[in-house]
């Protein structure tokens, strides 16, 4: 029963009323450790601290620790000790009475209240918004509700207290008469049962006490963003009114004279072209002025005048959209394909992640038998293709001049692949040995790629891009993901390779690595860490960039990447800087010099530079993300149905599929039979490869149906390169070749 008493908060002891001891002084005894044990120290309560001293005399010079009450938890255990418990350290103290020791908890609870109030009242009395009187009026009105149910339950509280205490007594009394061993075990019952019944009812009303401090503490936050919300919706009818009015005014003076209308839309359309030619490379934030636009959905968009409107506004850029000799343009814009915008919100699916993994630390990470409950509905293949979605960096990049500014380009490409994933946790499914992927966009972006799943153990997959604005991209990666007990690290080996038609620059590049914290307790969270370097293997031109791992103690921006351009002798010409889950920009070096010493002796080179210009802003994510696994825009078209497409392609993955739909159970069925049926598949190619060798024949492992294998003669790696024929095979719909997998 003691331990129960200890466990318990503390309540007002029942029938106590003091007033407020603020200034109350007295000697406790202080647990110190466990050689000196209790140690008798002179104790003063003021102004809402609680100080002590080795005796009365120390209070002119030396205090020897000082307890803030507004934020003390004080528990009372048994035999006059109480327990004082603030930011995160314990005090046990023992009055030398139980008399004492219920005159010092008194005094000390009320001066709590009063520090506790008086620190909310300084919170709430800074510079803030002025709060609406009816929202002002709503508030104090809940607050006095509460406050009124509170003292009726201490009304009540005190009732039981008086009661449960004749009740106590009554029954010790009966304990000390004689009686039957039978009668005196049942009276002990009862007198535990109603001493749990006191101590239960103190706790309840120690636990409404809170709840009042708490929402007296939150009540002004919450008028706060009442207010702000308030503020921000009258802005945006403000806004919407002068739109309107502005329309109002274009069209009645177009139907006045349309002729001039026409003649100012000519001369605006060349000199956009004029500004276009001179324009310079990074001018996405010059100090020009905003201008407010409607796109045709109606979307208020906020946009700097400039040749880089879309990628501030993170709209479509305007040549994806018009095309001067095509007088019919918008009418083609209304006959593209409508992509799908949202997907079946995520079920609220719960599992034991420990009781699957506890015996798989070290273990490759696509060798562990896992469920689709840890899974997202898209294939790696998908993903690979999602590192496209700022394709449009790349359309850019192809129309530089300098290779200097390109490789600033090519470095946001390679960062603005890894803003997908800050909220993605989950894994994508393994794809099946030849399974493949097209995604194609020449309408909308002028680009289409072709993927295939050209090993399973270790899994790799190669990828081939091909783009009408002047760049193809292949990549060949192979996934070495490890589990760690603590967190999955992912490290893609192999390299990217960038060409751009006109200039024959081409660039190659690897990614860094993926670690997925917080596997077995916490909340997942993802990191980036490593060094990317890009090289243009044409001019030399190099760019290494760092992304610097997450740490608690750095005083760094999460997510930071930082990088340097340099060309073939090692002169840097720009500072790239941002963060991989938001944007990149691009500096321009006009002088380097040698700064104080850095650490092991190195000196480190001081650069100035001009005003940072915008490279890469990551696009807003769509409306209910959230409950559609963080999907971004792209990514919710990816598993999208389409006609013709190739038997193996990954939209037509059954467990896949029907975990998109959210039928969770029974995309596990089909992922257990679809692995089962690679396994046997895998068997029997082993089994063919023996025989071949046991003959003396040639052994050919498996070759894609898309890829070939061949060695790079820039790099020297051994890599696959796509061979052709998959977009022919579209067009004849002729997919004799591909293996049924599904």
């Amino acid at each position: 029963m003691n331990e129960l008493v200890k466990s318990l908060p503390s309540p007002t002891l029942p029938g106590l009323h003091l007033p407020c001891l603020d200034g109350h002084k007295g000697w406790l005894f202080k647990w110190t450790n466990y050689l000196k044990g209790y140690q008798r120290r002179w104790f003063v309560l003021s102004n809402g601290l609680l100080s002590y001293y080795r005796t009365q005399a120390e209070m002119a010079h030396t205090c020897r620790g000082t307890i803030p009450l507004a934020t003390a938890h004080i528990e009372v255990g048994d035999t006059c000790h109480l327990v004082l418990t603030s930011r995160g350290r314990s005090y046990h103290l023992k009055a030398t009475s139980e008399g004492e020791c219920n005159r010092w908890v008194s005094a000390l609870q009320q001066a709590k209240a009063s520090a506790t109030l008086l620190m909310h009242h300084s919170d709430d009395s800074g510079d803030e918004a002025p709060v609406p009187q009816e929202d002002r009026a709503l508030a104090q009105g809940g607050l006095q509700s509460l406050a009124s149910k509170l003292d009726d339950l201490s009304t009540c509280n005190e009732l039981i207290g008086k009661h449960g205490a004749a009740l106590q007594r009554s029954l010790s009394e009966l304990e000390e008469l004689r009686a039957s061993t039978d009668n005196t075990d049942r009276v002990k019952a009862v007198n535990e049962r109603a001493t749990l019944f006191r101590i239960t009812s103190n706790a309840m009303i120690n636990a409404c006490r809170d709840f009042l401090d708490v929402a007296e503490s939150h009540s002004r936050r919450w008028q706060r963003a009442l207010h702000y919300e308030r503020e921000q919706r009258h802005h945006l009818e403000e806004t919407i009114e002068q739109l309107a009015k502005q329309h109002n005014s274009l069209e009645r003076a177009w139907r006045e004279n349309p002729t001039s209308f026409a003649g100012v839309e000519r001369s605006q359309e060349g000199d956009a072209s004029d500004e276009n030619d001179d324009a310079e490379f990074f001018d996405a934030m010059e100090d020009s002025p905003a201008f407010i636009t409607v796109t045709a959905t109606g979307t208020i968009q906020h946009k700097r005048s400039g040749s880089n409107q879309s990628m501030m506004s993170g709209g479509v850029p305007n040549d994806w959209t018009h095309n001067e000799n095509d007088t019919s343009g918008t009418n083609q814009m209304q006959l593209r394909r409508t992509r799908r915008s949202r997907i079946p919100d995520k079920p609220n699916y719960s599992l034991n992640l420990w009781s699957i993994m506890k015996n798989c630390i070290g273990k490759d990470l696509s060798k562990i038998p896992m469920p689709v409950n840890f899974n997202e509905p898209l294939s790696m293949l998908q993903r690979l293709s999602e590192d496209l979605e700022y394709s449009e960096l790349l359309d850019r990049a192809a129309r530089c001049d300098s290779t200097l500014e390109q490789m600033c380009l090519v470095a946001a490409f390679s960062v603005s692949s890894y803003s997908t994933t800050v909220h993605r946790t989950a894994k994508p499914f393994n794809p099946l040995l030849g399974e493949t992927y097209e995604l194609d966009r020449l309408e909308e972006y002028g680009y289409r790629s072709i993927s295939e799943q050209v090993s399973h153990h270790p899994p790799a997959a190669a990828h081939h891009v091909t783009s009408q604005r002047g760049w193809t991209l292949w990549q060949h990666i192979m996934i070495d993901s490890k589990f760690r007990g603590k967190y999955i690290s992912v490290v893609p080996l192999g390299n990217i390779h960038l060409q751009f038609h006109s200039s024959g620059n081409r660039y190659v590049w690897s990614k860094v690595t993926s670690t997925v914290h917080n596997i077995i307790v916490g909340k997942l969270w993802i990191d980036q860490s490593g060094d990317i370097d890009i090289v243009n293997t044409t001019t030399k031109d190099t760019c290494r960039l760092k992304f610097s791992p997450y740490s608690y103690f750095s005083r760094e921006v999460p997510r930071k990447v930082t990088g340097v351009v340099e060309d073939r002798e090692g002169t840097a010409h720009y500072i790239l800087s941002g963060t991989w889950d938001d944007k990149m920009e691009s500096a321009k070096i006009v002088e380097s010099s040698q700064g104080c010493g850095g650490s092991e002796g190195k000196q480190k080179t001081v650069y100035q530079t001009l005003q940072p210009k915008l490279l890469w802003k990551k696009y807003p994510l769509p409306d209910n993300a959230e409950n559609m696994h963080f999907f971004s825009s792209l990514a919710l078209t990816l598993n999208e149905t389409e006609e013709g497409i190739a038997p193996t392609d990954s939209r037509l993955r059954p467990d896949q599929r029907l975990m998109e739909a959210g039928l969770w159970d029974e995309a596990n069925i089909q992922k257990q039979r679809l692995e089962e049926r690679q396994r046997l598949e895998r068997k029997k190619r082993e089994a063919q490869a023996n025989q071949a060798l046991d003959e003396g024949q040639d052994i050919e492992g498996y070759q894609p149906l898309w890829f070939e294998k061949k060695t790079d003669d820039s790099t020297g790696e051994s890599t696959y390169i796509y061979r052709g024929g998959y977009w022919e095979a579209k067009e004849r719909q002729d997919w004799s070749q591909c293996p049924e997998i599904f």
